[in-house]
């Protein structure tokens, strides 16, 4: 019977805790996938088959993909999965489960080592599973996901360099893959490194005596990454796109300000229905409560550990307050694992001073999983209503329900209003990359940095009433706005019901 209380056994169930509300209907639900998922596994999709991506560039280290260039870690941990289980949601979204599994994994190992207690661990690791802010992004394909994971690990080897020096060169890699992952971490991975380095100053004459080369090595490994991403951002487009999502200085403290406010965390959350159901906070009462009573043990006890676990949650919001969109769950990611950690630090320290101390972790148990069932069962019943507008599920009809009509047609004309269809045709109907590249026409560079397809094939996106002034003749259109001369052949509801797009056929 005891051995079903011991750490590794129970660290084992909550994995597969994790994984199974993770992986249930994770094709379903979110309902569609969003446009940066289509592109993720279209550009996945391109590579598996062609070596390129959409634009033709072999093996990028950034891919354009819209104009934003996203990062390439994610995009080539589909690839895998696109050449086994083909083009579709699962292949997208199962990578996130598996980084967001080692996530889970290795908050325990890190709450663990700070605490030097396994049952720190065990909490972190189970408070981080359940939390609004981490459900969500851990079973879709958010690249961020492969960002923190990579973070966490980074964090580990420098904070175990005594086992090994070069554990030093594993953390830079980690910290490397991290910025090559999400574009937060290309903030908070060198804030970190400082961080980390300061608390361990103290120890720098030991750290020399194990060993130079190491050091040389990381040093060199870690301007060698950079240069990519200094071209990328003085020559190339990216400068731009950062410029117009850029706050201002005096906006960045109100929006560092907001990602503590009772609001984002306890009411309304990210109001982004993309990063959390509407109505839930960022996390649950109980947890905002260990979490005001963690910052008061660790000032109060001088917790050595406890400062760092502290001063990696506040530099957490940083990237989100440069940004102009604050509070921002996904920017503001980092902070997950640290919340988790400080709140199960606290559930130790009242365990010590309460006598019951397993009916009170019982007690505890029990309330955050009340908590969750709820959030759980409101996601997979209300949330795919609530939300799919904002998942663009009316493109994913265009492109299932109507495959078979689009042969019938010279033209098929699909507004633009819910932004990029032409990544949801290409993923939808798996289209050949290399006929894409030769079919394609792009329209300029709009105001916020992006690049938006004009046509391919037989397909044309853009503002319905233009396109058909080019005439109307055996056309197939999916249109946000009705069209008075002719009747509606069919329409796209939302899962609310709502009719958002009237399909007219044109002779």
């Amino acid at each position: 019977m005891f051995r079903f209380f011991q750490p590794k056994f129970l660290l084992v169930l909550i994995c597969a805790f994790f994984l199974i509300t993770r992986v249930y209907k994770i094709a379903e639900i979110p309902p569609s996938l969003y446009w940066d998922e289509a592109s993720i596994g279209y550009n996945a999709y391109s590579i598996a088959e062609t070596g390129k991506d959409e634009w033709g560039e072999s093996f990028p280290l950034h891919f354009r993909a819209f104009g934003e260039f996203k990062l390439p870690v994610y995009i080539y941990s589909v690839v895998p999965f696109v050449k086994i289980f083909g083009l579709n949601e699962f292949s997208v979204r199962f990578p996130s489960v598996l980084f967001s599994l080692g996530i889970v994994i290795l908050t325990y190992i890190l709450a663990k080592k700070l605490s030097n207690n396994a049952f720190v661990g065990l909490f972190s690791s189970f408070f981080i599973t359940i939390s609004p802010w981490f459900f969500i992004f851990s079973r879709t394909g958010y690249e961020a996901m492969a960002g923190l994971m990579f973070y966490l690990l980074a964090i580990y080897f420098f904070r175990d360099y005594n086992k090994n020096i070069w554990y030093i060169l594993l953390s830079v890699l980690g910290f490397i893959l991290s910025a090559y992952s999400y574009n937060s971490f290309r903030i908070i991975a060198p804030l970190t490194i400082l961080i980390l380095v300061l608390f361990e100053i103290r120890n720098l004459k030991s750290v020399l005596k194990k060993g130079i080369l190491p050091l040389i090595l990381s040093v060199i490994i870690l301007i060698i990454s950079i240069i990519p991403v200094y071209r990328l951002y003085v020559y190339d487009a990216g400068g731009s796109r950062l410029q117009v999502i850029g706050a201002t200085k005096t906006t960045f403290i109100k929006n560092y300000i907001s990602h503590f406010s009772p609001d984002f965390l306890l009411f309304s959350g990210d109001r982004n229905l993309r990063s959390q159901q509407g109505s839930f906070g960022q996390i649950f009462l109980p947890e905002l409560i260990l979490l005001l009573l963690g910052f008061i043990s660790i000032i109060n006890r001088k917790s050595r550990s406890g400062f760092l676990a502290l001063f990696l949650l506040l530099i957490g919001p940083i990237p989100a307050a440069v940004t102009r969109e604050s509070p921002h769950a996904l920017r503001a990611i980092s902070m997950i694992p640290f919340i988790s950690i400080i709140s199960a630090e606290e559930i130790s320290f009242l365990g010590k001073i309460i006598k019951q101390k397993f009916i009170f972790h019982l007690m505890i148990i029990i309330i955050f999983l009340g908590f969750f069932i709820n959030y759980f069962l409101n996601f997979l019943d209300s949330y795919p209503v609530q939300s799919s507008k904002d998942w663009q599920y009316p493109y994913k009809k265009v492109f299932t329900d109507f495959q078979d009509n689009f042969r019938k047609y010279d033209r098929i004309i699909i507004s633009d209003e819910y932004a990029q269809p032409y990544i949801f045709a290409l993923f939808y109907l798996k289209y050949d990359p290399d006929k894409f590249r030769q079919e394609v026409v792009r329209n300029t560079v709009d105001q916020w940095g992006f690049s938006t397809v004009s046509k391919f094939d037989k397909f044309e996106f853009g503002k319905v009433d233009k396109l058909l002034a080019f005439g109307s003749r055996n056309a197939l259109i999916f249109t946000t706005d009705k069209i008075s001369y002719s009747n509606p052949l069919n329409s796209i509801k939302l899962l609310d019901k709502e009719t958002v797009i009237w399909v007219y056929s044109l002779d």
